[in-house]
């Protein structure tokens, strides 16, 4: 019987053929942690289980990217027992200004085909772009994996996501990942995997911007072929790739020539409409940012509808890089200048203010335009703040109008 990327992921692993609903036991390639949940995993290990050392530090990786840098004497403290304890038991760190742990593994290389990618962050989800099997989980569940280097996992059904077409003109990966929300839902595709077809052509940018948002539909992975670029950049197992026979319990089928821009409206991920929609509707803050959409590809899309322009008055556009990489790149071509003559605040390459603790949280009354993955209600600061999801580049026109904006008529 055929086997999807997912089962042929699992089934590497586990060193016998597995598939859909079968539980396996393996020992993951590498476990993520970040700053803000690194601590109680320390706390968990050695208290809850009796631990004082990793099974194996090689195969952890801690991030300092969520609170990033410190905003207040605890966080600061957290910060700086997980670099002592990260010196004690031999674990990578990379530190403040580095970026978000999701982008420095896949920079790095960490995060590669065919490997198994766990992490303390749902939008671990996002190393399924260069065809890992990319999942989070929860603290205990970590814990438990530093002192054994094992973990089990059931083997996930899969959706097929198969993309057909191009996206117009100022429509884009970000418009697809928030079709795909829309169309599923927020729980339709709960601890499957979804493998996205037909989009060989995609760059890896616009690949980690749909991964990352594979979890805001309950998926336990999201997954693509590493192929096209993926396939020029990193080495790729001859093995990682679905069968013409795989099973797949449902196929959601999207063109790309009839997508418009899209935008997910407050609270929920999946409450998307089309923008034509909303247009016109008021806001206080642009953010540029997260796993989801900060990278440079980003950056100098925003930059291009903004040159030689300035943001509207009253109007926040803060700007956070997803890694020091892609702010250097940025830099070097003078994307950043015109983001900053434009009106931008830029801050630390990191989280930012996608979870609402720091570099820009919103008020009472602050209507947000995010690039991001979430707009829970509270996500990004007060409870009765409003947040909306979409592209850049309607960011970019929202931003120089002072209310969501279609790039196409600026």
């Amino acid at each position: 019987m055929g086997q999807t990327i997912a089962e042929k992921i699992l089934s590497h692993a586990a060193g016998q053929p597995v598939y859909a609903g079968q539980l396996v036991v393996v020992a993951p390639d590498v476990v993520m942690s970040h700053d803000s949940l690194t601590p109680s995993i320390i706390k968990i290990m050695r208290d809850e289980l009796g631990v004082s050392r990793v099974h194996n530090p090689d195969q952890l990786v801690f991030v300092l990217d969520h609170v990033a840098p410190a905003s207040t004497v605890g966080t600061a403290n957290f910060h700086n027992e997980v670099r002592q304890f990260a010196r004690e038991q031999g674990v990578r760190l990379f530190e403040v200004g580095r970026g978000i742990c999701h982008q420095v593994l896949v920079e790095e290389q960490i995060a590669r085909p065919g490997a198994i990618v766990l992490g303390s962050d749902s939008h671990s989800t996002g190393y399924g772009s260069v065809g890992a099997f990319g999942t989070g989980m929860g603290s205990t569940d970590v814990a438990l994996v530093w002192a054994t280097g094992r973990t089990w996992l059931r083997v996930p059904e899969t959706i097929r996501i198969r993309v057909s077409g191009r996206f117009s003109p100022w429509v884009d990966a970000k418009d697809l990942a928030l079709k795909i929300c829309r169309e599923l839902t927020i729980a339709g595709g709960n601890y499957a995997a979804l493998e996205y077809q037909g989009l060989d052509w995609l760059s890896l940018p616009e690949r980690q911007t749909i991964a990352s948002m594979a979890v805001e539909v309950g998926a336990k992975v999201g997954i693509f072929p590493p192929d096209g670029e993926v396939a020029q950049r990193f080495t790729v197992p001859g093995w990682v790739f679905a069968d013409p026979d795989a099973n797949y319990t449902r196929t959601l089928d999207i063109d790309l020539s009839r997508l418009d821009s899209q935008v997910s409206i407050p609270h929920a991920v999946d409450h998307v409409v089309d923008l034509s929609e909303i247009k016109g509707t008021p806001v206080t803050t642009v953010f540029l940012g997260t796993c989801t959409n900060a990278r440079y590809e980003d950056l100098h899309e925003v930059a291009g509808l903004l040159q030689g322009k300035t943001i509207a008055r009253g109007l926040r556009l803060i700007v956070t890089p997803a890694s020091s990489r892609e702010l250097n790149r940025a830099a070097q071509d003078g994307t950043l200048s015109i983001l900053i003559e434009a009106g931008a605040t830029l801050t630390t390459p990191g989280c930012g203010m996608c979870m609402g603790r720091h570099a820009g949280t919103l008020g009472d009354t602050d209507v947000c335009l995010s690039t991001g993955n979430r707009n829970f209600k509270g996500r990004m600061g007060a409870p009765t703040s409003q947040i909306y999801l979409a592209s850049p580049a309607v960011a970019a026109a929202t931003a120089l109008t002072g209310k969501i904006a279609d790039p196409r008529e600026l």
